[in-house]
């Protein structure tokens, strides 16, 4: 590979995602792009971005198609340099920067430590990682740019014998396609890769038992999915990747179990399959209860009637009112305000907050998603409002960052909206609750002891029985519905 080639690599697009798929390129082979320029869109599991490039030349290669899915780390774009110099840092991922065979990053992708040293190959790719951190070049957070220069880049210590990184050494900024490890016999293995790591951790596979079918035995994402697939087969043999019996079948077959012909087979991926899998994870871990109550919410109505009358056009939605309501609660049961953690010795605590980071449920095109308001306890329910439709909006828009739909410590949940009274949601993982609001509707109501017709919702809470009592969550749920019966003198005490 020509050393004025640079090939960018799909970056961590935020919060640990794993791949991506290509919507559509912005540019294309001959074209000349400037740094920072755009040059694919990309949906994520969380959101639509735009990546930018961190080089500067002529597009030599497009990686891949649009409706492709892309995993992290792998090459998305080579640039051709428009001269000696030009760039802004050496080849992203390429092992002829550093003097070693253009196989080698190839070689080390997704590897983790066996026990055996590292080959020149490995040292080589871990050798150019670390000169593009001190370029200031490399794979970076989307909308963060690229640094400009040697001092915005973080350099990583090195050892003169055995090199083990842990996982806190690798900056946030960038991926690390190709740096592996030794493992010390008798010592826990050296996990270089985060994408290797948490997939062995999230299906329990136990890196020592593996053995590495990669370059001086170093294991690859390949033999830990072969681990899970077959994990009584020898691990001499792996076997090779498990086709789904569904994607064998084509449109328009015979379903073998109904008798009926398939009509429409559609792929799991994106907001869907990142849906799917925190919904799974939620209801297998953890053990919910829920609790709910009738409102009579006729004056709220009544006073955001009066409101709007003095101020047409800034007026709070009812949504805005119940969030302020909700952060108060919280803050006088801060327990529903937390998170429930299990060690990997399997030690387990509750992690509180210091504030509130106010997550509502949205529905887009795209599929159900949660922005969440930081801060959210700092606001005033005019200011809950503006945000709330501002999320909304760039949700609906697919333009919803990583950190706005993953920051969320609390959910609330509208699906009156949709013309239902209740529901047994699903808490929001690794959030502990969740309070839903039905639709409003005229109901019978005693007042002052005569039956009268009223605006009534109902309040559904569901949470993890881990974190509190069911004295907590009915005492919270109870504050939040007599705010909401009451809610001149809740907000005069707020």
């Amino acid at each position: 590979m020509s050393s004025d080639l640079q090939v960018f690599r799909l970056p961590d697009l935020g919060e640990g995602l794993t791949e991506a798929e290509l919507v559509n390129w912005l540019v294309a082979v001959g074209d000349q792009v400037k740094v920072d320029q755009p040059i694919a869109e990309v949906e994520t599991a969380k959101s639509m971005v735009e990546v930018p490039s961190p080089y500067a030349g002529t597009v030599a290669e497009l990686h891949g198609e649009a409706g492709q899915t892309l995993d992290v780390g792998k090459p998305l774009i080579s640039i051709a340099r428009v001269g000696a110099g030009s760039g802004p840092g050496p080849v992203a991922g390429s092992a002829a920067a550093a003097g070693a065979p253009a196989a080698a990053p190839a070689a080390a992708d997704d590897a983790v430590s066996t026990g055996v040293p590292a080959s020149a190959e490995v040292s080589a790719a871990a050798e150019t990682y670390r000169t593009e951190e001190k370029a200031g070049s490399g794979n970076v957070l989307i909308g963060y740019g690229t640094p400009g220069g040697a001092t915005g880049g973080r350099t990583r210590p090195r050892k003169a014998s055995v090199a083990v990184v842990e996982p806190a050494a690798v900056p946030e900024a960038s991926f690390e396609p190709a740096v592996a490890g030794t493992r010390i016999p008798g010592k826990l293995s050296a996990v270089i890769s985060p994408l290797v790591r948490k997939m062995a951790r999230d299906h329990g596979v136990s890196l020592d038992s593996i053995e590495g079918s990669g370059a001086s035995g170093l294991i690859m994402r390949r033999d830990v999915e072969a681990a899970i697939s077959a994990p009584e087969a020898p691990a001499a043999s792996a076997p090779a990747p498990a086709v789904p019996a569904a994607a064998s079948a084509a449109e328009g077959s015979v379903d073998g179990r109904t008798g009926l012909a398939v009509s429409a087979r559609t792929p799991v991926r994106g907001v869907r399959k990142a849906v799917a899998a925190n919904m799974t994870k939620s209801r297998s871990e953890i053990p919910e209860a829920t609790v709910w109550v009738d409102v009579d919410a006729t004056a709220l109505l009544e006073m955001r009637a009066e409101l709007k009358k003095r101020a047409p056009h800034d007026t709070p939605g009812l949504l805005a009112f119940i969030a302020r309501f909700v952060t108060a609660g919280l803050k006088k049961y801060p327990a529903l305000n937390t998170r429930f953690e299990t060690g990997v010795d399997g030690s387990q605590e509750i992690v509180g907050f210091d504030g509130i980071n106010l997550g509502f449920a949205a529905q887009t095109d795209r599929g159900l998603v949660v922005p969440s308001v930081r801060n959210a306890h700092t606001m005033s329910a005019r200011e809950l409002d503006a945000e709330i439709r501002r999320l909304t909006a760039v949700a609906r828009d697919g333009k919803a960052t990583p950190t706005e739909l993953g920051s969320g410590t609390f959910t609330l949940n509208n699906y009156g909206v949709f013309g239902v009274d209740g529901s047994a949601a699903i808490i929001n993982y690794p959030e502990v609750a969740m309070l839903g609001v039905g639709r409003i509707i005229d109901k019978p109501w005693v007042v002052n002891g005569e039956l009268a017709v009223r605006k009534v919702t109902e309040l559904t809470l569901a949470f993890d029985h881990r974190v509190c009592d069911g004295e907590t969550a009915a005492g919270f749920l109870r504050y939040v519905a007599d705010a909401i019966e009451n809610p001149g003198g809740a907000l005069a005490d707020m």
